[in-house]
């Protein structure tokens, strides 16, 4: 049974980067889809940003061009830098792994494995 950790949460003013890791105590490498989610306070959990098969990319519109997904599979681990921040990223943030084929990666459908979350937290 694999298992995820996220880290690399903080606080943050608005305007700043954050990067996030995910590290999975086995292979992650057979998964369909690698992702981040997100759960702000009192809100559903929504997809952020995930990285399929075949090493496609895909971002929900509010990380587009301020967040980037990254893996190493040699180190069995997914990575989110995100740029940019601002107080609506405020959320919890959860990676996940998932072996369902999906088309973008991005429903909480799509993924079996979470991690615990790692609180990030903007300021203006």
């Amino acid at each position: 049974q694999v298992q995820l950790a996220e880290s690399g949460g903080g606080s943050v003013q608005a305007g700043g980067s954050l990067r996030l890791s995910c590290a999975a105590s086995g292979d992650v490498s057979m998964s369909y889809c690698l992702g981040w989610f997100r759960q702000p306070p009192g809100k559903e959990r929504e997809g952020v940003a995930a990285i399929d098969w075949y090493d496609s990319t895909h971002y929900a519109d509010s990380a587009k061009g301020r967040f980037t997904i990254s893996k190493d599979n040699v180190k069995n681990q997914l990575y989110l830098q995100m740029n940019q921040l601002n107080p609506e990223d405020t959320a919890l943030y959860y990676c996940a792994a998932g072996s369902r084929r999906s088309e973008y990666c991005l429903a909480t459908d799509d993924y079996a494995t979470w991690g615990q979350g790692t609180q990030v937290t903007v300021s203006s």
